[in-house]
């Protein structure tokens, strides 16, 4: 009988975080997600409160996971917000929560975990960034430094980690069908698909493919990298 592997999954509540606690519970992990809004139970599922701006929230949170499942196979990084506007009209807080969510609980969380790995010498590190962090976008600064940001991070992470055996990837989704874009008009949907050389919008389901992939032992000789699941967009 194979052991039991473990995974943690940030932001795994909604939209492509939900979608990839699935696949990886499908892959048969065992599973602990962190966020605020409370998970359906499901078998080999954990779900603990956690609010991924508050420093104390995160530490507390990542100590409970390490206490109960002794052991980090797979770290996804997926939390992320989006305050929008223009920089000219863009308040401090905007700028402070989004980094927060979407970079300072990359640093929490990979250098608590990344001990446990390196241990273990063992592990891959999947962070989420997006097309935003490559391509840049109008209204978006705050959460564009916050993904760029993710992949210089994880680039870095990887050269310190390689050596035992840990290895650290990036996932970087285009425009995906979630919750977030359902409030979106079709037509402006269709007039985004345009954009996007493959002519559809993505699925949340083919990003948490992708990135069980690279939780995967397929993707053993692969660290360092940004994959892109995004059509072709950031082409």
């Amino acid at each position: 009988m194979s052991e039991q592997k473990h995974a943690l999954v940030t932001g795994g509540s909604r939209g492509i975080g939900s979608e990839i606690v699935k696949v990886l519970l499908s892959e048969g992990y065992e599973v602990w997600s962190l966020s605020r809004t409370k998970m359906d139970d499901r078998e080999n599922l954990h779900h603990i409160s956690c609010d991924m701006a508050d420093r104390s929230s995160t530490e507390a949170a990542l100590e409970s996971v390490i206490k109960q499942a002794g052991s980090v196979d797979v770290l996804v990084n997926n939390a992320g917000i989006t305050r929008d506007g223009l920089i000219m009209r863009m308040k401090d807080e905007a700028w402070d929560e989004v980094l927060a969510v979407n970079l300072t609980s990359v640093f929490l969380t990979c250098r608590r975990i990344s001990r446990l790995m390196a241990s273990q010498r063992k592990g891959s590190i999947i962070n989420i960034s997006s097309v935003v962090g490559i391509m840049g976008n109008g209204g978006q600064t705050n959460y564009a430094a916050s993904k760029a940001g993710i992949i210089g991070f994880s680039k870095s992470l990887a050269r310190e980690l390689a050596s035992r055996s840990v290895r650290v990837n990036v996932v970087a989704p285009g425009f995906i069908d979630t919750a977030m874009t359902d409030a979106l008009s079709g037509v402006l949907k269709e007039q985004i698909a345009t954009q996007i050389p493959l002519g559809r919008i993505g699925k949340a389901v083919e990003v948490a493919e992708a990135v069980a992939f690279l939780a995967s032992e397929k993707a053993s000789y692969i660290t360092g990298q940004v994959l892109a699941v995004d059509g072709g967009m950031a082409m």
